[in-house]
């Protein structure tokens, strides 16, 4: 009988494909990364606990264009500076893709809150302009111009915080108690500048970050960098505690209800400059 490629793969096979998986080069992204101050209280409010904030309100956007062999994927993320314990971190909100196979993979074996979108990194002369949309929105756009090199740092160590569950099959709930992992990056850059722009962030109903404004932009740059990543489960959380929060997973025909705060401005906040 021929061989049925969704039957059972053999020992052999399936230690073969970890080999190969762990024996990937370095794979080269170029991306934009804008870091501003936020509103603290906004950004207390939007972390699941354990997390808690840091002593600075910080968020980062980053965008970026990776260099897969025939596979060129757009990728981006928002997230908050958070803290574990004594672990210092990030905590993403959304991380939109622009190919299924990345958004699978993260959200099932890290619990990474992926989602497929649209990602736009675009670089003319010294102009730069990169943007995360999804449903027709683009929820963060950085625009500027390169305004000088910037020293490279030494490679370094990044965490970013997931939690990982599967809502229950009845429809409230979870099947299992959720986890938190820590999710562990060794990155390499090898070209970074600095740019003189503006964030702008609109109105979403679907990816809100617009609630989290712009007080104080701290930096923008745009680099080459390649990274690393392991997971680990550090502890098993309260599915109560975490139960109001998985709503920023997904998108929710509910989330209709969730009106932009009082006040705000739909097409956003924008902060010029860097201070």
């Amino acid at each position: 009988m021929a061989r049925v490629r969704y039957g059972a793969r053999t020992e052999a096979e399936i230690a073969a494909a970890r080999t190969a998986s762990a024996k990937l080069p370095d794979i080269w992204s170029t991306g934009v990364v804008a870091v501003w101050e936020t509103d603290p209280d906004a950004l207390a409010a939007v972390l699941p606990p354990p997390l808690k904030p840091t002593d600075r309100p910080l968020v980062r956007a980053n965008i970026s264009k990776v260099d897969l062999p025939g596979y060129p994927l757009g990728a981006g993320s928002v997230a908050v500076a958070a803290a574990h314990g004594d672990q210092r971190g990030w905590y993403p909100l959304v991380m939109p893709m622009t190919h299924e196979r990345a958004l699978t993979g993260g959200r099932e074996v890290f619990g990474e809150p992926k989602k497929l979108g649209e990602v736009t990194v675009e670089r003319d002369g010294l102009t730069v302009r990169a943007a995360l949309a999804r449903h027709g929105i683009a929820f963060v756009e950085v625009r500027g111009a390169v305004s000088g090199t910037l020293p490279l740092p030494e490679p370094t160590e990044k965490v970013d915080f997931y939690f990982k569950f599967l809502p229950g099959v009845d429809g409230s709930g979870f099947d299992a108690d959720p986890v938190l992992v820590h999710c562990v990056r060794n990155e390499k850059v090898r070209a970074l500048e600095k740019v003189t722009g503006d964030v702008v962030l609109r109105e979403s109903m679907y990816d809100p970050v617009a609630d989290l404004p712009v007080r104080r932009l701290v930096e923008i740059t745009i680099g080459e960098k390649t990274t690393d990543q392991k997971g680990r489960v550090v502890e098993r959380v309260s599915a109560q505690a975490l139960l109001p929060y998985i709503h920023q997973r997904y998108d929710d025909p509910q989330q209709i209800l969730d009106g932009p705060p009082q006040g705000s401005v739909r097409e956003g906040h924008r902060t010029k400059g860097v201070r």
